[in-house]
């Protein structure tokens, strides 16, 4: 039987549906049937499936973005954050951006292999590749499966430049390769940090590491020679901005250098999924909240318009934007980080059957 098919007890996850996603012809609806008591039903656990690549980097030319390639080790997260703007992209998969995002992950075992291939093209030309800007690599299922160590490992070797983005504290595992590319110039990390409330935090991101333990992570990377930003993304209006200052000083307290922000967006079946979410927890500002983010982008849930979809437009927008400003000021971290040096790449020897001769 399908677990379509099934109705489950669910634990310890954000998402309150699992409804089809946008390019499914049918959609499925548990009902409750009264023969099993809800105490009695089976727990939704999370199922990982394997995909073998033909390729692993993925190029954008987003003019608001900062990188113009990425890997993705993981399809869905784990981490289940009901924000994500990455949860459309399961319906490609012909999955559920709700529940089956946090709960239905791929994993690419032969990610890093496929990578070395890629790098060793005599086509490839460096530029820095950013890892973590749709799902995470330091999700849980990367305990077991080390596909992230492996890639590091390629990059390391290949002397190439990464920019990582993660919420997992399982980044110490790597601090002795992030250690030597930091040295080298090769590598930079952003710490998300949503809250410092960690009841709130449990409540948007329920496996994901609690605040106090991402600023240990933010510790442990400065202290080992790591370059740290400590970005306060996404910003919830009037639910998390309050805090926004507290996040960038507990941030540059725990050795963050730079610093960044980006207010909530609400892509595809994300609105749906937070409005949902906003109800159940906090229906005393549901209606504020989504008035604030409809003001920002011109009445609508959200404005997909490069160079707005980050931030938004209007007095909110601008407030927020001129109290980072006024905060990173203050806190020291509105320093340029200098770019990444690509002069050190060398590319991986590709595979042939014939011996070199020298």
């Amino acid at each position: 039987m399908d677990r379509e098919d099934r109705r489950f007890r669910v634990v310890g996850r954000a998402a309150g549906s699992n409804h089809a996603g946008r390019f499914e012809r049918h959609a499925r609806v548990q009902v409750d049937d009264g023969w099993t008591p809800e105490d009695d039903l089976p727990v939704l656990r999370t199922h990982t499936a394997i995909e073998v690549p033909r390729k692993v980097i993925t190029y954008n030319t987003s003019p608001d973005l900062p990188f113009d390639r990425s890997i993705n080790p993981y399809r869905g997260c784990e981490h289940g954050c009901v924000y994500c703007f990455a949860r459309p992209s399961h319906a490609y998969l012909g999955l559920s951006p709700g529940l089956d995002f946090e709960t239905r992950l791929v994993a690419r075992p032969e990610a890093p292999s496929v990578l070395k291939r890629e790098l060793a093209a005599k086509s490839y030309r460096v530029a820095p590749i950013a890892i973590g800007t749709n799902t995470d690599p330091y999700q849980p299922i990367e305990r077991e499966h080390g596909i992230m160590r492996a890639c590091l490992e390629v990059l390391s070797d290949a002397g190439h430049p990464v920019a990582i983005v993660t919420k997992g504290a399982l980044i110490e595992r790597d601090l002795d390769i992030l250690s030597d590319m930091a040295a080298r110039e090769l590598v930079r990390v952003g710490i998300s940090v949503t809250t410092l409330d960690a009841r709130l935090s449990r409540l948007m991101e329920p496996r994901a590491p609690a605040p106090q333990r991402r600023l240990r992570v933010i510790r442990a990377l400065s202290d080992a020679g790591v370059p740290v930003r400590i970005m306060a993304s996404p910003l919830i209006p009037a639910l998390t901005d309050p805090e926004l200052e507290a996040i960038l000083a507990a941030g540059r307290d725990a050795g963050a250098r730079h610093a960044s922000w980006i207010m909530l967006r609400l892509p595809r079946e994300v609105s749906p999924l937070v409005q949902d979410w906003l109800a159940t927890h906090y229906p005393d500002r549901a209606d504020r909240i989504m008035a604030r983010l409809r003001e920002m982008h011109g009445g609508k849930e959200y404005d997909a318009t490069w160079h707005r979809r980050m931030r938004g437009e209007g007095p909110y927008a601008e407030i927020i934007a001129r109290r980072f400003d006024v905060a990173i000021r203050r806190l020291g971290l509105d320093l340029r980080s200098g770019p990444m040096r690509c002069d050190l790449f060398r590319p991986p020897s590709r595979d042939t059957a014939q011996l070199s001769l020298f």
